[in-house]
């Protein structure tokens, strides 16, 4: 069990001004995974003003000076990956497997990434007379969530850095325990006092304290739809800058004489990875209605060979929900639809047989959905797919901007021109064409109520730059 009962302000372990320390519950058997304590609203003014004081000397140091914090810090993460991964499969319940390779390995890379896009810092522009150039934005808030929680925390720590920024983070009460092993691995890597702080608590309590802090110059969350209006109020008193990764409900359009095989097989991998658990997750899947039936064998095909298990289990595909609690969010969601009239064709609200114990859920799939109900509105967050068929290409476009989300999506054609066709048509932040790949150097976020702002890669270190225009003498 890994027991925390310090946070990490101005380059110290020091006894935090909140009282008690929460529980880390393993999803897989309820059992304690480790605890850490509750900040409070006093912990991250100490640790704003550390934050303040730092920022002065931090900004000004060479991009070179930066990039090699930054190897460091990549080099402790590779040093701890196996211990990392362990900690975020113990508190997540994400599969051992997947914990190595995404949970820990992703934000290695993210990481490194940023070893060389520090030297974006000093590149000036010229236009006309005048000279423009990039300075770091100031403090920047963090709040992180738990369903990626260490690739979240480096996805907006690392570009920080890389700018001259200075860090409060407050990593998500259900999965923290990853955000202290990170905190271990800057100290090592002897980043200045003060430059990166670590407060955890509630939302309600360090989060809402970081978002209205004065000495706070941004905030960045990654979370519900919901959280991300209550920061932007709290922020908007100061005017801070606000970035916010919010929800989603992606839509993967199926055109006729595309890959329906490789679309299905993409729809149903997207719910049983991370348990669904994916902001970005492709949970719309839209077919012709000619090739419904087809998409539903393909689909139960698959799912056939996808058994829920133990985390631990080198063979496991799909562990547990992150909690009890958004096990029940998801099981309502699955009686929502099975009363809304579609036709549930895997699945279901039981738990999967030898898993009575743990958040677990079945992957389940649902046919004949109609875009109007909540279960394709509303962000499940949970291994639910929706099959929606549709008539013609208009409609397909029209269903798949549908939605009060828009952060990711697919397109399947029969050639990649025509895939590109119809995903300029749209509204989302990024599109996977016949099956492309992730690309985590490419700007990550969404339109509409997935948020504003982008992270990885060179446009999330843009994020935490202010622009000056030097205007000279002809």
């Amino acid at each position: 069990m890994a027991d925390f009962s310090q946070l990490y302000i101005d380059g110290q372990w020091i006894t935090p001004a909140g009282k008690g320390l929460a529980d880390v519950i393993n999803p897989a058997d309820g059992s304690v995974a480790g605890r850490v304590p509750l900040g409070n609203a006093d912990d991250v003014d100490r640790a704003a003003r550390a934050a303040k004081k730092a920022f002065t000397s931090w900004s000004q140091t060479s991009a070179a000076e930066r990039s090699q914090y930054l190897a460091k810090i990549a080099a402790g993460l590779e040093k701890h990956l196996p211990e990392m991964a362990a900690l975020i499969s113990s508190e997540l319940g994400s599969p051992i497997q997947l914990s190595a390779e995404v949970q820990a390995g992703l934000p290695l890379f993210v990481c490194q990434s940023y070893i060389e896009l520090t030297s974006v810092m000093e590149k000036e522009e010229v236009v006309g007379n005048s000279v423009v150039l990039r300075e770091p934005v100031g403090v920047c808030g963090f709040i992180t969530p738990w369903n990626y929680p260490l690739h979240q925390i480096v996805a907006k720590v690392a570009p920080a850095l890389a700018a001259g920024c200075a860090v409060v983070l407050k990593p998500s009460q259900e999965t923290p325990l990853n955000a202290f092993l990170f905190a271990k691995i800057i100290d090592e890597a002897g980043l200045p006092a003060g430059v990166f702080n670590l407060v955890s608590g509630q939302g309600k309590i360090v989060g809402e304290a970081m978002a209205s802090h004065p000495d706070i110059d941004m905030v960045s969350i990654t979370g519900s739809t919901g959280a991300g209006i209550r920061v932007a109020e709290l922020a908007a008193k100061s005017v801070k800058r606000v970035a916010q990764e919010l929800g989603g409900k992606s839509a993967s359009i199926v055109l006729e004489g595309a890959d329906l095989e490789g679309a299905v097989a993409q729809g149903v991998n997207n719910i049983i990875f991370n348990s669904g658990q994916t902001c970005s997750a492709l949970t719309r899947l839209l077919v012709p209605a000619s090739q419904q039936e087809k998409a539903i064998a393909i689909a139960q095909n698959i799912l056939s060979a996808v058994k829920p298990g133990a985390p631990g289990e080198a063979t496991t595909a799909m562990g547990p929900l992150v909690s009890e609690g958004q096990r029940d969010t998801v099981v309502k969601y699955i009686r929502t639809g099975m009363e809304e009239g579609a036709r549930l064709i895997a699945g279901g609200p039981d738990k999967p047989a030898g898993l009575e114990k743990g958040a677990y859920v079945s992957p389940t799939v649902f046919a004949d959905v109609k875009n109007s109900m909540r279960i394709a509105q509303e962000e499940i967050f949970g291994p639910v797919l929706c099959i929606i068929p549709y008539s013609t290409e208009e409609e397909a476009i029209a269903i798949a901007n549908d939605s009060p989300y828009g952060l990711s999506g697919a397109v399947w054609a029969p050639s990649v021109e025509k895939a590109k066709a119809v995903a300029r048509k749209i509204r989302t932040g990024q599109l996977a064409l016949n099956g492309g790949p992730f690309n985590p150097l490419a700007p990550f976020g969404g339109y509409k109520q997935s948020g504003n702002g982008r992270e990885l890669g060179a446009h999330a270190l843009y994020e935490f730059t202010e622009l000056k225009a030097l205007h000279l003498t002809a």
